[in-house]
Formats: structure tokens, C-alpha cells, sequence
């Protein structure tokens, strides 16, 4: 029986090992020689298509501007080298043949080295632009100007000023939406409004967005049909049926997809601006446009964003016309605009004043002399434009506020005022604890003049985030508060307003 059987005297390990041996993959260090694959030109060619089709996707998605100071383009270009190599990577067969992929290994260096440098000219262009060897250049991006508060106020009524935030006006066109059948069910109301001066009256705008993907296959053709107006002293809301109106819907918006998405249009126009987010706006005569920002980068590479002009792109047609932020500040006919720098540039900017006027490491180290835009900020009408208001703080976590500013958001007009007092939260705060009972909450207050004491106003809110009343908090004494509710006794706005203001000026008298 032995002769009938091979020997099995033998260890399995080694023989598994043996035919690893024999099959195994050459390390790199093993191949002695470096193939070039036949019909280069061809496979080159083949990468470059590629590259092409798959640039053209990415920059439909992506939208980079051809701009050196955009990090996105350098960030597009780095992409497109990457998606060539690789593309010629498995034209050459590198994946399969070790001695190919040594070729595109070598071939690869003269990219490697184009991504190195477009990094370095990154990296440069960022300490250039770095607050810490720039602090002098971030502190005069936004001039400053001392003004009286007595003086610039004393035009302004209690009862015309704004009393609802971003937050009730959708809340309300939200409601006036789910009254309107023929909307509904096909569109939601945006959840981003602007406030502008309509008319000489502080309203918010909001555009319509499709429901869903399908509520756009169905109605993209004709486009929104309409817009809301939120009037933020009457709380009143008008739809303006755009079709009515002006004879077609809006056409280009955030919400559209493919070419009429607003961004990717505007884009295509001017293919090297730098983008800010778009702001929807109507014009005296109510028809609705998109107001871009185009930003410029003052400092270094990168650093110092600032707003050199803007876009005013027509909503129903998609026309487009490019002017000078100069222009827009002083043309009579372009006042009409109101929000050009955004409230969070102006308070970037304002933040760069208050900090770094005396050096960067004075505003690490020492901090003499900084300070800074408190928590929150809300918005003004003013002269007939929108001011964002904010108070301004130490750097320290102080419980008081030691002036406030105003900044246009046309013009980027500052002006700073030295009425120290009681920080907007703290106001808030208060004036909730006069109305504890109710459970309402206070918006964020904005400053008026009330019989020559600056004033917090804020509206009052209940669960079902519509108005409850007004409350009165004094900026210098937070504890000087007069409140006016919807109830049986003031049974109209109006009246729960005036309740507010009489029992304010009674707080006052009492304190003397």
C-alpha cells in the first residue's frame, strides 16, 4: 500500500510560501526596466477628453470664478490635474502592467511640481493677507464716524419703526400662503426675506420656492408665480401676483435647477467676479430683481473682503447689468437698492475696526482700546435706506454695552454713537420679566428716542410666534420698562403700542 501513496513527509507552510514566491507581484525596486506604451499621442488624447468632460461637470456644479484671489479656482485647477493623471494612468494600463505605472510615475513629476507651486502661491497669497502682519489694513476696511444719537433719531417714530423679526414676517407669510389654494400645494414660501424701504416703508420681501423636485418639473416653465411683501409695522402681507403684474413669472431663482439656477446664471455672465449670496429685492414699481454683491479681496490673496460693486439682475428675464459700488452709492436711480453688504460683512468689518486699530497682538495680548459688536444685531429704516444696528462691547464677556453703531448696507456709511447702557440681551431679558406671567419672549431690540432717552423697542411674542404687545426697556436703567399688550384692554395694535409708550414715559417720571 505504500508505493500506492506519494510521500507525505512534508511541511504545508513551506509549499504555500513556495507558490506565493512564484506568483507574487515585482516590487517597484524590482523592475529593471520602464516601459513606454505604444501610441502615446493617442492616450493623451484620450486623457485630455476626459478631463474636459469631467472639468465641464465639475465646474457646472462647482461655479469657481477665473479669478486668482477666488481659492475655489486653484482648488478647480488642482482637481483637473488630479482627474488627467489618473485618466492617463489607465489609458497607459498602469493598473495592470507594473512597468507602465513606473512610466506614469515618471511622467507624473512635471504636475506634481504645478500642484506644488499653486499651493506655495496659496499659502503666500494667505500670509499676505494674515491679520497678523495686516492688522493696519483690516482696521481701515471700514471708515467710522461719531455721530449724536439726539440728532440722527429725533426723526424716528415709535410708530413706524420695524416690529417683527425675520423670523414672525415668515411666520406670517407662511400663514398668508396656506390661505391661497392655487400656491399651496405647490409652493413654500423661502426662508430667507430681505429687508428693504419700500416706498418709505420697512418691509421684508420673500420669493416662493418649488414644493419639491416634481413641483418644479410641473411649473418651471412658467416660473414663481409670485412674492410676498411683509409690511413690518402693519404685520400686513401682499402677495404680488407676478403673472398679473408684469405678464410672466420669475424665471431665475435659487431654487430653479440647471441653467436658471440664479447663481449658475449670473456666473456664465460674468464668469471672473467673486459672488456674494444674492438679495432679492423689488423696485419702486414692484418688479422683483436679484442684487449681487461682487466682492474684491484688498488684502493679500485672500484677506480683506470687501464689496467693489454690484449686479442687478431682473428676475423675470434674467437680464443682468454690472455697476461700480460708487454708483450705487451716489446714481439717484439705484437708491432704490438697499441691501448691498451683507450684515455679516459689515460686522466682519466693524469687528477688524474695534480690534485691530492698535496692533494684532494688542488685541491678543494687552487689549487697550478693543472692542466689538455685541450678540445679535437687527436692522433699521433710515434716510431711506436699511442701517444694521448692533451694540458694541469690550472683548471681555462685559454685561454692558459702552456704545452701538448703525452701518448703511448701501452705502457701508458707519456711524458710531457713546450712549453706554444695558446690553440687547439684558433688555431682552427684562422686558420678559415684566411680562413672566404670559411666558411671551422679546425680538431683538433696536434703539429710538423716547422723550430724548435712548430706548429699547422690541415686540413681544407668545408659543404661537405672532405678536402679543410692545415692551419699552431704557438703555441706560434696564429696569426703567413699559410694556402694552393685545388683550381686552388694548384690543388693537395700535393700542397695545401706545399702552407701551404711555407706561414707558410713567417708569420714566417715576424714576425721575
Amino acid at each position: 500500500m505504500s508505493e500506492q501513496f506519494p510521500n507525505m513527509d512534508y511541511d504545508a507552510d513551506e509549499v504555500i510560501n513556495g507558490f506565493k514566491e512564484r506568483i507574487k507581484w515585482p516590487k517597484a525596486k524590482e523592475v529593471q526596466a520602464v516601459v513606454k506604451p505604444d501610441r502615446v499621442w493617442l492616450r493623451l488624447l484620450i486623457s485630455a477628453v476626459v478631463t474636459a468632460v469631467a472639468g465641464g461637470v465639475i465646474y457646472y456644479m462647482m461655479l469657481p470664478a477665473f479669478n486668482f484671489k477666488d481659492t475655489q479656482m486653484y482648488v478647480f485647477i488642482i482637481t483637473l490635474i488630479v482627474v488627467f493623471m489618473a485618466a492617463f494612468s489607465f489609458a497607459c494600463r498602469a493598473n495592470k502592467l507594473l512597468e507602465r505605472k513606473e512610466y506614469v510615475k515618471k511622467k507624473s513629476v512635471i504636475p506634481i511640481i504645478i500642484v506644488a507651486v499653486i499651493v506655495v502661491i496659496m499659502a503666500i497669497g494667505w500670509v499676505c493677507g494674515a491679520t497678523i502682519f495686516r492688522a493696519g489694513s483690516y482696521s481701515k476696511l471700514m471708515p467710522v464716524t461719531e455721530s449724536k444719537f439726539s440728532e440722527d433719531f429725533k426723526s424716528i417714530s415709535y410708530d413706524s419703526v420695524p416690529r417683527i423679526d425675520q423670523s414672525r414676517a415668515l411666520t406670517l407669510a407662511d400663514q398668508q400662503l396656506g390661505s391661497l389654494s392655487e400656491y399651496k400645494s405647490q409652493y413654500v414660501v423661502s426662508n430667507t426675506t430681505t429687508m428693504i424701504n419700500y416706498k418709505g416703508n420697512p418691509v421684508r420681501v420673500a420669493y416662493l420656492e418649488y414644493a419639491d423636485v416634481f413641483k418644479w418639473f410641473n411649473n418651471t416653465k412658467e416660473g414663481l408665480p409670485a412674492y410676498m411683501i411683509i409690511d413690518l409695522v402693519t404685520q400686513k402681507v401682499t402677495v404680488v401676483n407676478c403673472k398679473e403684474q408684469f405678464g410672466e413669472g420669475i424665471k431665475y431663482s435659487p431654487t430653479e435647477l440647471f441653467n436658471e439656477k440664479l447663481i449658475r446664471h449670473i456666473r456664465f455672465q460674468y464668469p471672473t467676479a467673486l459672488l456674494d449670496t444674492p438679495n432679492f429685492e423689488i423696485n419702486d414699481d414692484g418688479r422683483p430683481y436679484w442684487i449681487t454683491p461682487v466682492l474684491d479681496k484688498t488684502i493679500g490673496l485672500f484677506g480683506g473682503t470687501d464689496v467693489k460693486g454690484a449686479i442687478i439682475t431682473d428676475a423675470l428675464t434674467g437680464e443682468s447689468s454690472y455697476y461700480d459700488i460708487e454708483e450705487v452709492r451716489t446714481n439717484t436711480e439705484l437708491q432704490w437698492i438697499d441691501v448691498v453688504y451683507s450684515e455679516r460683512l459689515v460686522l466682519e468689518q466693524y469687528n477688524y475696526y474695534g480690534k485691530l486699530q492698535n496692533g494684532f497682538w494688542n488685541s491678543i495680548i494687552f487689549q487697550n482700546d478693543v472692542n466689538l459688536a455685541s450678540a445679535g444685531s437687527g436692522s433699521i429704516a433710515l434716510d431711506d435706506d436699511v442701517w444694521v444696528y448692533t451694540g458694541v462691547t469690550s472683548s471681555e464677556a462685559d454685561s454692558s454695552n459702552f456704545g452701538f453703531i448703525l452701518c448703511n448696507q448701501r452705502t457701508k456709511e458707519t456711524r458710531y454713537y457713546q450712549n453706554g447702557g444695558a446690553m440687547e440681551n439684558a433688555a431682552q431679558q427684562s422686558a420678559q420679566d415684566a411680562v413672566q406671567n404670559y411666558g411671551y419672549r422679546a425680538i431683538f431690540p433696536i434703539l429710538l428716542d423716547i422723550e430724548g432717552q435712548p430706548t429699547y423697542f422690541m415686540g413681544l411674542y407668545g408659543s404661537s410666534n405672532t405678536v402679543k404687545g410692545y415692551a419699552l426697556v431704557n438703555l441706560e436703567d434696564k429696569t426703567i420698562v413699559g410694556t402694552g399688550l393685545l388683550d381686552n384692554t388694548n384690543k388693537s395694535d395700535a393700542q397695545a403700542l401706545n399702552a407701551a409708550v404711555e407706561n414707558y414715559i410713567y417708569a420714566l417720571q417715576d424714576k425721575g
